[in-house]
C-alpha cells in the first residue's frame, strides 16, 4: 500500500505539475492574474494532486481487481442475456459517475440555457455506453473482428451527422470523448480483460482490448439521434 501510494503521488505529480509551473510562469511573465484568482488556482491545484493520488489508489487496489474478477465470472453465468445485461448496466454505472461526463453535460445545459438539460444529456451518453460495452462483450463471445464493428459505427455515424441538427454535432462528438475518463475506462477495461481472461483459445491483447474505442461510438451515435428528435 505504501510503495502504491508514493508510485502513485509521483504519477500524479509528472503529470499536474507542468501546468502548474507554467500556469505560474505566465503568472508573473505575461498575464498576472489578480492575487485572489492565482492563489485559488495554487489550491485547486494542490487539491487536485491529493484527490487524484487517492483516486488513482482506490482505482489499483479496489476497482481493476473488481473489474477483473467480474468479468472473469461472466462467463460462468451460461446466459447470453444475463451477461449483456450485466455489462450495460456497468457501463451505465461507470458513465453516470464518470467526472469529465459530469462536467461536460453541466456545461452544455448552461451554455444551451437548459434546451440541452443535464440529466437528459448524462442518461443518453450512458446509455450509449452501456449499449457498447454490451455489443462489446457480444464481440468477444463470437470472436468477431473488432474493425468490423468500428467502421459499421463511424460509417453510422458519419451518414448520422448530415441529418443532425448543427449544434448537436460537435456535443455529440464531445460526448464520446469524455467517456475516456479516470472512471469508466478502468471498470470497461478491465471487465473485458477479464472476461476474455477465462475463454478457451482467445487472446486477451486482441480481445480485451479496443473496449474503449468500440464503447465510445454509443455516446455519438446517442447524442446525434437525441438531436434528431428533438429537433
Amino acid at each position: 500500500m505504501q510503495h502504491s501510494l508514493k508510485s502513485k503521488v509521483l504519477e500524479v505529480l509528472s503529470a499536474i505539475l507542468p501546468l502548474v509551473l507554467a500556469v505560474v510562469a505566465l503568472q508573473f511573465a505575461v498575464i498576472r492574474m489578480p492575487t485572489e484568482v492565482f492563489l485559488q488556482f495554487i489550491m485547486g491545484a494542490a487539491l487536485v494532486i491529493g484527490g487524484m493520488t487517492l483516486f488513482l489508489v482506490g482505482v489499483e487496489i479496489g476497482i481493476l481487481p473488481m473489474g477483473r474478477a467480474l468479468g472473469a465470472e461472466l462467463p460462468r453465468l451460461k446466459s447470453v442475456f444475463l451477461v449483456l445485461g450485466i455489462a450495460f448496466l456497468m457501463g451505465f454505472a461507470a458513465t453516470v459517475a464518470e467526472p469529465d461526463v459530469l462536467v461536460l453535460t453541466r456545461q452544455v445545459d448552461e451554455v444551451s440555457q437548459g434546451t440541452i438539460a443535464q440529466s437528459t444529456l448524462l442518461y443518453v451518453i450512458a446509455t450509449g455506453i452501456g449499449f457498447f460495452v454490451a455489443l462489446a462483450m457480444f464481440r468477444i463471445l463470437l470472436n468477431i473482428r473488432i474493425a468490423y464493428l468500428l467502421a459499421a459505427g463511424y460509417i453510422v455515424i458519419i451518414v448520422l451527422s448530415f441529418f443532425t441538427p448543427p449544434g448537436f454535432v460537435p456535443v455529440a462528438f464531445d460526448s464520446g470523448g469524455v467517456t475516456t475518463g479516470p472512471m469508466a475506462v478502468p471498470i470497461i477495461l478491465s471487465l473485458g480483460l477479464g472476461f476474455s481472461s477465462v475463454l478457451a483459445g482467445r487472446s486477451t491483447l486482441s480481445d480485451g482490448f479496443g473496449l474503449i474505442g468500440l464503447a465510445s461510438i454509443g455516446p455519438v451515435i446517442g447524442v446525434m439521434v437525441m438531436g434528431m428528435v428533438l429537433h
